[in-house]
């Protein structure tokens, strides 16, 4: 195992994997369980939930509460299901050291680390701790209340959404950053998101990509009434505020759509990076970029070759424009489809 640039050794200690489940559906269930035989016929020692236990009925299995504590010790939360379950699953594996490994059973899954159909190679790679870890950013939010007291706090591993508690009015906000008034305006929300985060709830709201190894905060408007509300990118030290006039809409807040938090009459939230990031274990090298390719399904050969050709723009049978390249391989090299120079 390695932990970014750190290499880590098994140790004699008994090792143990947590699993996180969705078990509401079937195929995910024999999933898990056939995952969990495997794991223990290596000799490691598996963990279920307590709220899931009944359904898993995984035999010789630790059963735990699915609190602060189910995670300690564990070396991997293994994570069956789709993002929202990546999530559940993450609020188990901050307070420890454990690395989450995600399986996708959902539909984008960004944040899976594999599909179903490469689950031996995984499990294989965890008995042999032929694994890395990507250490993630996270962040905290403070809500404060007019006064300036913090009367509330959590975290996301995803986005914080400042979101406007009465449909019918617009949002009124004022966007702070270090501790300066930046801009003001009205809206139906205002997005903080990691780079983790920027393919989720964030990328909808038209913020940018961000590959998740670089350290930034994100500041995305949502459906923003004014002439400068585009998306920021600030330094992962900036501490980002919202403030929310007495006499404007009521606001809320949600982590990764999982904790909800009331802002007060004329009170401000403030983000933060988080001091503990959220750890991920990676078996597969594919690159950020490949993973952008797959799960979006983007075109990756040029638009000349991707457009109805009509009179005038035939396909050559021969010589050597270049009409196309296809992405062969996550290093990023490229196969230039007829190519040769009959000029030379």
């Amino acid at each position: 195992m390695t932990d970014g640039n750190a290499a880590g050794q098994a140790t004699d200690q008994p090792r143990h994997v947590l699993l996180a489940v969705h078990t509401g559906r079937r195929d995910i269930v024999d999933l898990a369980r056939s995952s969990a035989d495997r794991l223990t016929r290596a000799g490691i020692v598996v963990r279920v939930l307590a709220d899931e236990a009944p359904d898993l009925a995984i035999e010789g299995a630790e059963v735990v509460p699915a609190d602060a504590e189910a995670a300690r010790h564990a070396e991997i939360v293994m994570v069956f299901g789709g993002d929202g379950t990546f999530l559940r699953a993450a609020e188990l594996a901050r307070y420890s050291n454990a690395a989450l490994m995600g399986v996708n059973l959902g539909r984008v899954g960004f944040l899976a680390e594999t599909e179903p159909e490469a689950v031996e190679e995984t499990l294989a790679a965890i008995e042999r701790c032929e694994y890395s870890v990507e250490k993630r950013l996270a962040i905290e939010v403070d809500v404060l209340d007019a006064s300036g007291s913090v009367v509330g706090g959590t975290w996301a591993l995803n986005e914080i959404s400042v979101e406007k508690a009465e449909r019918s009015r617009v949002l009124d906000v004022v966007i702070g950053i270090d501790g300066r008034p930046l801009t003001s305006f009205g809206c139906d929300g205002v997005l903080f998101a990691t780079p983790t985060g920027s393919t989720a709830y964030a990328f909808s709201a038209g913020g940018p990509v961000v590959w998740p190894d670089v350290e930034a905060l994100l500041l995305v408007p949502t459906n923003a009434h004014a002439l400068f509300a585009r998306p920021l990118v600030t330094s992962p030290d900036s501490v980002l505020t919202v403030a929310i006039p007495p006499d404007g809409n009521r606001a809320r807040v949600s982590a990764d759509g999982r904790r909800t938090l009331e802002v007060p009459d004329g009170g401000r939230v403030q983000v933060r990076r988080a001091a503990r990031p959220v750890r991920i274990a990676r078996v597969h090298t594919t690159s950020f970029g490949d993973r952008l390719v797959a799960k979006f399904g983007l075109p990756v050969r040029g638009f000349r070759d991707a457009r109805a050709h009509g009179p005038g723009h035939e396909a050559p049978t021969s010589g050597h424009n270049v009409l196309a390249r296809d992405v062969q391989d996550a290093d990023g090299r490229e196969e230039v489809a007829g190519a040769a120079d009959d000029d030379a």
